[in-house]
Formats: structure tokens, C-alpha cells, sequence
């Protein structure tokens, strides 16, 4: 099949894009309000954009706390989620009011940063501490503004817990990181295989 995106007219009974567009990592974006209040919340446009300098991004689908909260403070924390903490992850998805802990409503443990004042996961096998590059909406072809806010933050402290390095490397098949996919679809990466790239 093929279909014109602009006009959405794929006739199935969802969406596939987000489908196709997948496994994608999940940001468990930490963030503290000017106030003080502290806001976790996982967004599934997430990845890593620069290893030079370390860059990472997510983009909220609409004006979110965690936009706010950065926006105000120009730090954030990004959560590695793993399998043993998917429903941790799932219930900081909640529609929480603004300046409810949801590191509380999960049972979470937070840590203020060593470098950034935004808190993280103690209970995450890692973390990355953040600040803000840039923060802008994008534009369709059109010119016109998305609903979406993209934040670019440069990876300026990591976390990892000990137990997760195993021959000098963070252990894949330990830490069994959680994708986000289409739907209500979620995968598990603990299967894990080499490929080394050919030579000429």
C-alpha cells in the first residue's frame, strides 16, 4: 500500500507510523521546577543526536511540565529504562497534576544531580545529567509551527550503577533496556548480537 502522510489517509484502524518509526528508546526526562517541585515523565521521541560533543533530545507532544520545568531551569536528567522498572516507568506516564512528585507516585527514588540540580533515578541502572543546548517547536514544510517542543541538552555528568559494567562495558544483556513502538507496544532488548562493520 502507499499513502499521501500529509493527508493521514493510510484507511487502517490506527496509525502506523509511530509503528514503523520503532523500537525507539524512551527518555525518562527528570526535571526540578524553579519552585523546587520535581517532575518525572518518560517520552518515547528520544535519542542520542552527537557523541562529540554528547548531545541527546526528546520532544514533548504539546507543552508538557517537563518543557516548562526546563525551560525555567535549563537542566534535565535523561532515566536508562530497563525491564524491572517498565511499570515504575508506566505509572510516571500518569497525568499528575503540576508539582505532583511522580518519583513519589512511583516509589522512585530521586537524586539531586552532581552537576545539574534536575533529579535522577537511583534505581536506574544510568542516567545522564543535562543541560540545555536548545529548545525550539519544528516546522512542517509549510513553515508552520508543530505542536511539538524539541529540547537538545549536552550530556555534561553519567551515572552507572557498578553491577551493570561487565568487561568494561555497560551489560546489554543485564540491563535488558525497554523500546517503545506503535500502539500500546513495548519490546525488551535483552537478546543481544555483534555485528562488526566490513572492511575494505
Amino acid at each position: 500500500m502507499f499513502y499521501d502522510a500529509g493527508e493521514n489517509a493510510h484507511g487502517l484502524s490506527h496509525d502506523p507510523f509511530k509503528a514503523i518509526v520503532s523500537p525507539r528508546p524512551i527518555g525518562w526526562i527528570g526535571s526540578r521546577a524553579a519552585d523546587g517541585s520535581l517532575n518525572l515523565a518518560p517520552y518515547s521521541f528520544f535519542n542520542a543526536v552527537s557523541d562529540a560533543p554528547k548531545l541527546v533530545m526528546f520532544s514533548s507532544s504539546g507543552r508538557k511540565d517537563s518543557v516548562s520545568n526546563i525551560e525555567e531551569t535549563g537542566e534535565f536528567t535523561a532515566n536508562f529504562v530497563s525491564y524491572d522498572l517498565r511499570e515504575a516507568m508506566n505509572t510516571t506516564s500518569a497525568p499528575a497534576p503540576r508539582g505532583k512528585s511522580e518519583f513519589e507516585l512511583a516509589g522512585l527514588t530521586a537524586v539531586t544531580g552532581h552537576m545539574v540540580a534536575a533529579p535522577f533515578v537511583a534505581e536506574a541502572y544510568a542516567a545522564l545529567e543535562c543541560k540545555v543546548t536548545e529548545m525550539f517547536q519544528p516546522k512542517a514544510l509549510d513553515g508552520t509551527l508543530s505542536n511539538s517542543y524539541m529540547v537538545i541538552g549536552q550530556v555534561v555528568g553519567i551515572h552507572i550503577r557498578e553491577e551493570a559494567i561487565r568487561d568494561g562495558r555497560f551489560d546489554m544483556a543485564k540491563v535488558r533496556p525497554v523500546g517503545r513502538m506503535g500502539y500500546m507496544d513495548y519490546c525488551e532488548s535483552g537478546d543481544v548480537f555483534e555485528m562488526f562493520r566490513p572492511k575494505r
